[in-house]
């Protein structure tokens, strides 16, 4: 079966240990001596209780870490999401640590000192474990332990998988085949290697070290894999048997010895969405004063570029069926909206909900290099500002495309729509409008404050690749 990460490896807790004593003590050093006492005239004033604070500081980031399984790598774990664990344990510990300075009335502690540690952890224990990332993720993609994965259906599940893992190369899985009963021709650009009684053959002869089933339902026949599985001692994960079902908060627990997979709607509580309001005020009011000067470049441009207002403002479905007006930068010509009706026959998305052409003749020179770095969208830091949306949410969208939801698909303006967004990093106008819904819909269910700056980290490197944008 698959074993347990270990928790610790000895070499990342040297590290740390070495990179912790750098952030206490060079800031420390620098902030007692100048530059012509180095090395022989250093001063090492009240060492002694800086080293008190700095030794309870260690011990608390170190635990932290490995409470949160920062000591393994973790190849599902994006670099993204581990900046922010790292960096939310900096911040609560340096809380922790401050208090302790105040209510001990150490005043000899400098603040200064005590700013520039927090930022040098920030900064180094993040540096390396970014660069441990790259370096691993290049090691993968050389072929570096990767894990052959055999996949237990063919369906529509078994499709999703193969998808996830092909473009989540740092994972380091290789999707050797599949086995089904009713399949016989290649799913996804991977071969079918035969039937479910074909388990035990298939598993030797190619070599698999993970076996993942998408057939939960037919529990016979998993009892027997699972069973061979254990006798080739291979890894086995099974995909949940309601995992089509609206997306909600799943917990393992345990009634007696009999394990349970435990689903609930997930309430979030008031102060969290006060919090988040807050967080999105504050950063979009620093976003807009910083970006003055840029919007005025671009306001000069768009028109030069051609005639017509700076600004685009089309109604948006917000909050609840809120209708409030969504501003852009103008990337068409005056008068885009109602040339719609003739390029319909264009379309390139043909679920019916929205409407994308790549090559869009509406569109000006300068609203296509805007289109391109989705700076047309920068304007709506002024709609976060207002409350009528937030930087991270679901997409908002159009009044004649809610008019065409069903019940299931209103669910996305429960919440407030986002500047960014879980789908708009997953594909943005690459995506067909069902995962658009399914990402939206997994987004509100699963909220948290940690996701929303995992998602706005990862919404720069996507941007800055013109990922999906036109």
């Amino acid at each position: 079966m698959i074993k347990p990460v270990k928790r610790i490896y000895s070499v990342y807790v040297i590290i740390d240990a070495v990179i912790l004593a750098a952030s206490f003590y060079v800031p420390y050093l620098c902030r007692y001596n100048s530059w012509d006492q180095f090395p022989h005239a250093l001063v090492f004033p009240h060492l002694k209780e800086y080293t008190y604070v700095f030794l309870l500081w260690s011990a608390l980031i170190i635990v932290s870490l490995n409470r949160k399984l920062l000591y393994a790598t973790d190849r599902g774990l994006s670099i993204p999401r581990e900046i922010v664990r790292v960096t939310g344990t900096i911040l609560y510990s340096s809380v922790f640590v401050g208090c302790f300075i105040f209510f001990l009335q150490f005043r000899l502690f400098s603040r200064l000192v005590f700013f520039e540690n927090i930022f040098c952890l920030c900064l180094f224990l993040n540096g390396w474990r970014v660069i441990k990332r790259l370096i691993l993720r290049h090691m993968i993609a050389k072929g570096f332990h990767n894990i052959n994965v055999l996949i237990v259906g063919a369906g529509k599940v078994g499709t999703i998988i193969v998808d996830a893992i092909k473009s989540s190369p740092w994972w380091g899985l290789r999707p050797v085949g599949f086995l089904d009963d009713r399949v016989n021709l290649p799913v996804a650009g991977v071969p079918v290697l035969g039937r479910l009684d074909d388990f035990f053959n298939i598993a030797k002869k190619s070599f698999i070290d993970e076996v993942i089933i998408t057939i939960p339902s037919e529990r016979q026949a998993v009892s027997r894999l699972i069973q061979e599985a254990r006798r080739l001692n291979l890894g086995v994960r099974i995909v949940p048997e309601n995992f089509d079902l609206p997306p909600l908060d799943m917990q393992i627990s345990s009634l007696g010895f009999m394990p349970l997979l435990t689903y609930q709607e997930r309430r979030h509580h008031p102060g969290e969405l006060a919090a988040k309001r807050l967080f999105d005020f504050c950063v979009s009011a620093i976003a807009l004063i910083m970006l003055l000067p840029f919007f005025a470049v671009i306001a000069a441009l768009v028109k030069l570029d051609s005639k017509g207002p700076v600004f685009f403002r089309q109604k948006r479905v917000g909050y609840k069926g809120k209708i409030f007006n969504c501003y852009k930068f103008r990337s068409m010509v005056d008068g885009a909206e109602r040339m719609k009706p003739e390029l319909l026959h264009k379309n390139e998305v043909k679920d019916g909900y929205m409407f994308k052409i790549r090559q869009d003749p509406r569109l000006t020179r300068i609203g296509r290099f805007l289109r391109r770095y989705s700076i047309d969208e920068l304007p709506q830091f002024f709609n976060v500002l207002k409350g009528d949306m937030s930087l991270v949410g679901t997409r908002p969208p159009t009044v004649d495309e809610v008019e065409l939801y069903n019940p299931f698909q209103m669910e996305r303006l429960s919440i407030r729509p986002g500047i960014t967004g879980l789908a708009q990093i997953r594909g943005r106008s690459e995506l067909h409008f069902r995962q658009w819904v399914r990402w939206d819909l997994w987004y509100i269910h699963n909220w948290s404050f940690y996701l929303d700056l995992s998602i706005l980290f990862a919404t720069l490197p996507v941007v800055s690749q013109k990922k999906g944008a036109y």
